[in-house]
Parts: structure tokens; C-alpha cells; sequence
């Protein structure tokens, strides 16, 4: 009844586009006079109807895109107090009024300004009401309608995803689930077929298949194998209209990866490796590899390598590389060549994982025979033992044998070996080796109680490569024979009271022997024959490797005898038998009357009227004072007598005092004499130095007698290469310096000796203006210029 109703409308109002209109609560049979109409009545606010003819309206349906030029009608609005003279006003208001949705103030005609999509908004809600133009009130109260877009198929299935990657294992059944892909339309479920999605596959076949209403992809083939073929690549479409020709379609791509399981076992590729070995290769170390192939991967791939026959069963092992899963061959135990040459051994590979689910494919390992080699190599020359020990008595001569040492070439060759000691573990040369047998014997004497082990390395050299050599420890251990007498533990010095009583124990002895007794040391005691009778104590042997020392008399004097010296003769019970004198050192001592010692020093013979330490220590400080007033008294005495530094005013221009003269110093003005300088043919050959006492006397020199007015510095020169090339001038403890300033010194020459040779006097009033270093001499010349002027 609804659809007839509405194509009446149609019809009637002579539209080009379909209108839908629901009524509210009661529908009766009849047509409307007028096409979508919502008439506006006052008598109920709870919904909009008619009041005549019982219809009730509170919705428009309206097409989604359209595509015509004019805008789209949507509806009338009537009001029953609109009588026809334009005296009411219809308003619109609510969503997209005035902008997606107009009307007609006067007739209350309702059209679309725009094209409407139902995915963006699928419904509209407005609200109307008529008002009266002169008075601007409603003439009924607002009444609330809906705009409900009506759709249609224009949007196409979108899949969640653009790419979907998937992964299942090899060799899966069919029908096995792989992934679900999911399109979406967003299209109006409710109408229609538009939102009505299909699924097809148009790419995969005939691996895998997609179920049409739920999009899951399965297995479509039996038995895919990941080793042929890992990747697919699966195209699906979704479609909408239930499938039918003319609906909308989307497709997306589905990347499938088989997964690997172990399905295959490992294969060797070949049936028999050889390898070749030398027989100087050390334990552990690696022959070759061998690879058996898996076409799995990861853990699938692993292989676990044995060796489970073959005569090398012992001599070789066999592991696994995890990184390559490369077997790695090694040796277990040192090749020898000469003994077996060809070691043959069967290997096999096995799967370390296995999947129960294929184990009719056949067992997952596989085998392979290796054959290896030994090389023959030169090889050094082999002890006959890893060690060798030996012992000899410490008392042997030199060139002695005390042992011998046996190697020889382990080749077929049997190359002659050579002996020798490694210096570097007997530097003391102790030991030498026959080069020729191996015969150790001693090169120099032996003390066990210096060294008990020698610990010595000897070498084995082949005679025609002297390279290939090994060597060898030997361990010689020094036997003792007794060498060496007792003697005492310690230094023994004791000391007796002088009111000792007899037979009174003073001192306990003991001994040491060097030696070792392997029964253990027993020592006796005896005093030597000397002082066996005539001494004033007596040795008792207590048999247990000691002896007591004992009084033979009662007091005894210290002024007498201070000190005893005991000799105690100590001898041993080894073969040979040994012995030795030690000397026990008794002093006599004042003791308290319970035998504490108080003093040992005998005073009495020195101080015999007994004076006490105080008198003594009094007579010696007076002594050293009287000592020190005689040395002070004899320096005054000494000063007062010492020269003045000029001792005549006229004779101060013929002393030249030397303050750099490691002799005399100031006060030794009697060493040089001036007039030498003035005078060089007044020399006295005879004359000697006054500073020292020459050893020997030589013959003064007789040198040439210089030229009148001749430069000091000449004569200088002249004298001291004279006194170079003199023998017989001895080496005096004194340096004399003479300056000299040559001639056409700005300054001029400051030396007093130039006034000799002139008659005038001098002034040296200018030395007062030279500063204070110069001040002495200004005033002793100035002084001496006043003196001839008085």
C-alpha cells in the first residue's frame, strides 16, 4: 500500500524523480490530494499530521547524487491556516538549513541546493513552522521532520588491507586454512543488493581457493612443496550486488609463503673423501671437512656428524661446524707413519630433527667412506722415557757417570743422534753428556748441603738436521755422605757467679750436623784434652744430643780470671766418622744470692782505690775544661802577635796581595818578591820559597837575564814557559796571577808598578770618585799623600 500511495503522488505531481513518504500512526485507504505534503497542524505537538484526512508525514526520501542541473524537490510544507493570501510565512531551520536545504516562504516548496552523498550524512533533521507576516508569530507550534537519503550503489568493496602476506607449511593438506581477507562496502546494507559483497579468486589456481561469502583462502592442491616452489602470489576479488554483472568490484594481492619442514634427509654428494695427513700434526688438529647437502633450512638443515666404523675408530673425531653444518675431521691421537700409514673410516650425517610425519619418506641420514693418508715427515728423535731421574753420592770424583740417556730417529731412516746440555738449565757447568751415548757425568764436586736437586734439560739433536731435535728432563738428586762434623747450634757464651758452688749447671749445649742421618744424629760430648784436667768445669753428655756444662769448684774470682774459654769437642756416629772443637765462652760475674747476675766488669784492677763512677765521670770534666782554657789562651796569644796587612806606608807599591791564591791569603805577603819585577838580572839563584819546605833540593835553573824596559807581559810569558819546560820545578801550592792590560787601554793600567820607573808623584784623589769597592784604597792612598805633604 505504501508503494501504490507513492506512485500516485508521483504521478500526480508530475515529478521526475521518485519521493517516499511515511506516515506516522494511522494509514487509511485514499490518495492525497497534493503531492509531499506536510501539513502543519495546531491541534497535536507530538507529531505532524492532517487533520481532515487522517494522514500523518514526518519524513522525505531523497535520492542521493543527483546529477540534474535544477536543484532537486524535496517536499511542501502546508500549514491549514494558510488560507491562500500570502499571509503566512513558512521557516526552516535545523540541519543544512538555509545552506543544503531551502524553502519557499510563501508556498513552503523544499529543495536540495547541492548533491548529497548518504556515506557522508545518511540523514537530516529539520524543523518547520508558519508564522504570520504582520504579527511575527507562529501560528502553530514547530513541528520536527526528517530528510532521509535514499542510497545507491556508487561506492565499490574496499579491503582492510591493500597487501596481506600469509605463510603455511609445505606439504599441507588441502583445504588447510591460510588467511581470511575482509572487503567492506560502504554502500547502504539495508537496501539492496549495493553492500552485497562476493568474493572470487582471479589469480592462485589451482593452489588455492577463497570461500565466496567469508573470504577464506585455503589450500587448494596436495602436497606443495616449499623445495619447488616457496612464493605465490593470490589475487582476490571482492564484489559488490551480490556478484551479479553490473556491481562494483576491488581487488587486493595475498603473498603466501610455504614454511619448511623437514622433508627431505641429508645427502653426501659424493660417496668416498680422501684426505692426507702428516704425521707430525698435532692432537686436535683439523684433516679436512665434508658436507652432506639438506634441502631444508634452519633447524630443519641441521646435521649431526659420527664416525661409526673404520680401523681410525680412536685415532680421529668428528664434529659439527653449526655455522656451515660442515663436518670437521680431526685427530684424536699422534699419527705415526711408520706404524700405520691408511686409516679408513665411514662418516654419517644425520637429521637433528625429525618430523614424525615423514618418516616413510625413508631415514633422515645418510653415510660416506673417508680415507686418509699419513705422511711420513722427519720427525725429531724420541727419548725412550718422558723423564729421566738419577741419583749420586755427593763425595763421586769429577768425569763420574751417573746415568745415561737413550733417543733415537723414530723414521725409517734411523738418522745418528747427538747429545748435549742445555747450559741454560746448568749454568755452574756442573754436568756434561758423551755426545755420542748419552752418558751423563760431573764436571765439577758435588755438595748436597749446597744443592739437593740439579734439575738439568738434555737435547737430541739428529747428526744430518741438527733442527729436528727434542728434548728431555733429568732430575739428579745428590745422595749425602758424611762430610761435614757437628758444631755448635749456636754461639754459646754464658757466665758463672762468683759465688758459684760445685757441680752446678751454668750452660746447656746442643748440635747441628749439615748431614742428613737417615737413622737420625747422634751427637757426643767431650772436652778437649788440654782442658780435661786442668779446666775449672767439667762436660757431662746427656746423651740425647746434649751436653751440660758444671762447675768443678766452689767461688771464683773475677779479678783472678774474667773470662773462661771452654773447648768442647763434638763428633758424630756416621761413617766416616766427624768431628769438631767448639769453644764455649764462660766470663765470671757478681750475682745477687739468688744467682741474678749484677756485674761482669772487673773494676777492681783498674780502679784499685775503688772509686765510684761519679768521681771518675767529675775527674774527666775537669780534665776537658782545663784543656779547652789552654787551647783559647794559646789562639789569643797567636792574634795578638799577627802582622799587620802593610807593614811600612812606603813600601805599599812593592806588595801585591793575591786574594784568589789558594796559599797564604792576605798574611802571606812573604811568598812573592816585587823586585823581580823591576829588577830581573837581581834574581838570587839560590834564593827559595819562603811558603814552603821543599822534599828535595834541585838545582836552581839559570835562565837568561831579560832585556832593559822589557813588557811585563813578555817577561810573564817568558818565565812561564821556562818554568813548563823545567823538570826540576816542583809543584807549588800556590797560584800567583799577574794581570796585565796591554798597551792603549782606554781605561789605563791600575797597577802600582809603572810609578816605580817615574820620579813625579801621583795623585789618587780619583779613586774617591770610583764608589765604595774602591773606597779602601782611597783612603790608604790618600793617607799616604797627607803623610809626604806633612
Amino acid at each position: 500500500m505504501r508503494t501504490y500511495h507513492c506512485f500516485w503522488l508521483l504521478f500526480w505531481a508530475g515529478q521526475p524523480h521518485q519521493c517516499f513518504l511515511t506516515p506516522l500512526s494511522k494509514r487509511t485507504t485514499g490518495f492525497p490530494e497534493k503531492e509531499n505534503v506536510l501539513v502543519l497542524s495546531g491541534n497535536s505537538r507530538q507529531g505532524l499530521h492532517r487533520s481532515k484526512r487522517s494522514w500523518m508525514w514526518n519524513q522525505f526520501f531523497l535520492l542521493e547524487e543527483y546529477t540534474g542541473t535544477d536543484y532537486q524537490y524535496v517536499g511542501k510544507l502546508h500549514s491549514d491556516q494558510d488560507k491562500g493570501d500570502g499571509s503566512l510565512k513558512y521557516i526552516l531551520s535545523g540541519d543544512g538549513a538555509g545552506d543544503l536545504f531551502i524553502i519557499n516562504e510563501n508556498t513552503g516548496d523544499i529543495q536540495a541546493t547541492k548533491r548529497l552523498d548518504r556515506e557522508e550524512k545518511p540523514v537530516y533533521i529539520l524543523r518547520a513552522q508558519a508564522i504570520n507576516r504582520r504579527t511575527g508569530r507562529p501560528v502553530e507550534p514547530e513541528s520536527e521532520f526528517i530528510i532521509k537519503i535514499h542510497d545507491i550503489n556508487d561506492n565499490e568493496p574496499m579491503f582492510t588491507k591493500d597487501v596481506y602476506n600469509a605463510s603455511i607449511p609445505e606439504m599441507s593438506d588441502v583445504g588447510t586454512f591460510v588467511v581470511q581477507v575482509t572487503a567492506t562496502d560502504a554502500d547502504d546494507p539495508t537496501y539492496g543488493n549495493s553492500a552485497k559483497v562476493v568474493y572470487s579468486i582471479l589469480q592462485g589456481q589451482p593452489y588455492f581457493s577463497v570461500e565466496s561469502e567469508t573470504g577464506i583462502i585455503k589450500t587448494a592442491l596436495l602436497n606443495m612443496d616449499r623445495e619447488n616452489r616457496e612464493q605465490y602470489q593470490v589475487v582476490i576479488q571482492a564484489k559488490d550486488m551480490g556478484g551479479q554483472m553490473g556491481g562494483l568490484s576491488g581487488t587486493t594481492t595475498v603473498n603466501i609463503t610455504l614454511t619448511d619442514v623437514n622433508d627431505n634427509p641429508p645427502r653426501f654428494p659424493q660417496s668416498t673423501y680422501q684426505f692426507r695427513a702428516p704425521e707430525s700434526m698435532l692432537p686436535d688438529s683439523p684433516i679436512g671437512r665434508i658436507k652432506a647437502n639438506d634441502a631444508d633450512v634452519d633447524e630443519n638443515a641441521e646435521i649431526e656428524y659420527s664416525i661409526t666404523e673404520g680401523n681410525g675408530y680412536d685415532m680421529f673425531g668428528i664434529t659439527t661446524d653449526k655455522d656451515t653444518q660442515e663436518g670437521i675431521i680431526t685427530i684424536k691421537k699422534t699419527l705415526d707413519f711408520e706404524n700405520k700409514n691408511l686409516y679408513i673410516l665411514k662418516v654419517e650425517a644425520t637429521n637433528t630433527h625429525v618430523d614424525p610425519r615423514f618418516l616413510y619418506l625413508g631415514p633422515f641420514k645418510d653415510s660416506a667412506t673417508v680415507r686418509i693418508q699419513v705422511e711420513d715427515v722427519d720427525e725429531p728423535p724420541v727419548f725412550s722415557r718422558p723423564a729421566y731421574i738419577m741419583e749420586v753420592k755427593e763425595d763421586v770424583p769429577i768425569s763420574s757417570v751417573i746415568g745415561t740417556v737413550t733417543a733415537q730417529d723414530p723414521d725409517a731412516a734411523r738418522n745418528p743422534v747427538k747429545y748435549s746440555v742445555d747450559r741454560h738449565t746448568d749454568m755452574d757447568r756442573v754436568f756434561n753428556i758423551n755426545s755420542g751415548n748419552g752418558s751423563i757425568f760431573t764436571s765439577k764436586p758435588l755438595d748436597r748441603e749446597t744443592l739437593l736437586w740439579h734439575n738439568i734439560t738434555v737435547i737430541a739433536a739428529e747428526i744430518n738436521n741438527p733442527k729436528q731435535s727434542s728434548r728431555v728432563p733429568v732430575f739428579i738428586k745428590i745422595l749425602d755422605v758424611n762430610d761435614n762434623a757437628p758444631e755448635f747450634a749456636m754461639l754459646y757464651e754464658t757466665f758463672v757467679c762468683e759465688n758459684a758452688k760445685a757441680e752446678q749447671l751454668i750452660q746447656t749445649l746442643s748440635a747441628v750436623d749439615k748431614d742428613d742421618s737417615y737413622s737420625g744424629h747422634q751427637f757426643s760430648f767431650s772436652l778437649a784434652p788440654e782442658a780435661a784436667s786442668s779446666s775449672n768445669f767439667t762436660l757431662q753428655d746427656n746423651r740425647d744430643n746434649t751436653a751440660g756444662i758444671f762447675t768443678r769448684k766452689n767461688r771464683y774470682n773475677r779479678h783472678e780470671m774474667s773470662t773462661y774459654f771452654l773447648p768442647v769437642i763434638i763428633s758424630d756416629n756416621d761413617y766416616p766418622i766427624q768431628s769438631s772443637t767448639e769453644t764455649v765462652t764462660i766470663r765470671v760475674c757478681a750475682c745477687d744470692h739468688r744467682g741474678k747476675m749484677l756485674s761482669c766488669n772487673a773494676e777492681a784492677l783498674i780502679h784499685p782505690t775503688g772509686l765510684s763512677t761519679g768521681a771518675l765521670i767529675a775527674i774527666l770534666l775537669c780534665i776537658i775544661i782545663l784543656l779547652v782554657t789552654v787551647v783559647l789562651f794559646a789562639a789569643l796569644r797567636r792574634q795578638r802577635k799577627k802582622e799587620p796587612l802593610i807593614i811600612s806606608k812606603e813600601d805599599i807599591r812593592d806588595n801585591i796581595v793575591s786574594y784568589n791564591d789558594e796559599g797564604g791569603g792576605e798574611e802571606d805577603t812573604q811568598a812573592f818578591d816585587i823586585g823581580t819585577l823591576r829588577n830581573p838580572e837581581a834574581i838570587d839563584d839560590n834564593k827559595l820559597r819562603r811558603d814552603i819546605v821543599p822534599e828535595t833540593l834541585f838545582m836552581p835553573r839559570r835562565t837568561a837575564a831579560a832585556r832593559d824596559n822589557t813588557d811585563v807581559r813578555d817577561f810573564i810569558n817568558q818565565r812561564l814557559k821556562e818554568n813548563d819546560t823545567d823538570p826540576t820545578a816542583p809543584p807549588y801550592d800556590s797560584l800567583a796571577t799577574y794581570a796585565y792590560e796591554g798597551n792603549g787601554s782606554v781605561a789605563e793600567s791600575l797597577s802600582s808598578l809603572e810609578s816605580v820607573t817615574t820620579d813625579g808623584d801621583q795623585d789618587y784623589d780619583y779613586l774617591s770618585d770610583w764608589g765604595p769597592r774602591f773606597k779602601k784604597l782611597a783612603d790608604m792612598y790618600g793617607a799616604m799623600n797627607s803623610d809626604k805633604d806633612s
